[in-house]
Formats: C-alpha cells, sequence, structure tokens
C-alpha cells in the first residue's frame, strides 16, 4: 500500500492590507489550524492551497 503526502501551504492578507504567502508546506490539520490563528489575528482571504512538493506559493495580488 502506498501512502501519498498531501501538502498544503496558505494565502492571506494581513490587516494592514499587505498579500502574504507560507513559506512552509502543511499537513491539512495543521493548515486548518494555521487558518484558524490567521484570521482571529484579523487576517482576511485566507485560503488554503494544495501545492507540489517543493512549490513556492506566491502572494496575491
Amino acid at each position: 500500500m502506498t501512502i501519498t503526502m498531501t501538502s498544503f501551504g496558505l494565502t492571506w492578507t494581513d490587516p494592514d492590507g499587505t498579500a502574504q504567502a507560507s513559506v512552509v508546506s502543511y499537513d491539512r490539520a495543521s493548515a486548518d489550524d494555521r487558518k484558524a490563528r490567521l484570521e482571529a489575528g484579523g487576517a482576511t482571504d485566507v485560503e488554503i492551497v494544495e501545492i507540489k512538493p517543493g512549490e513556492r506559493l506566491q502572494p496575491k495580488g
């Protein structure tokens, strides 16, 4: 049986309007937790994005 690891990154907008993207990858549970913490801190447009190994997200905008 093969186990496939799926990685996720996040993009969001800081409260001051600056677009951001995570530079690390997360498993799904960790990505959900990070999203909740970002939103609690005032970030908006928080999105969880599936990424490929070695892929680096760019901020939106």
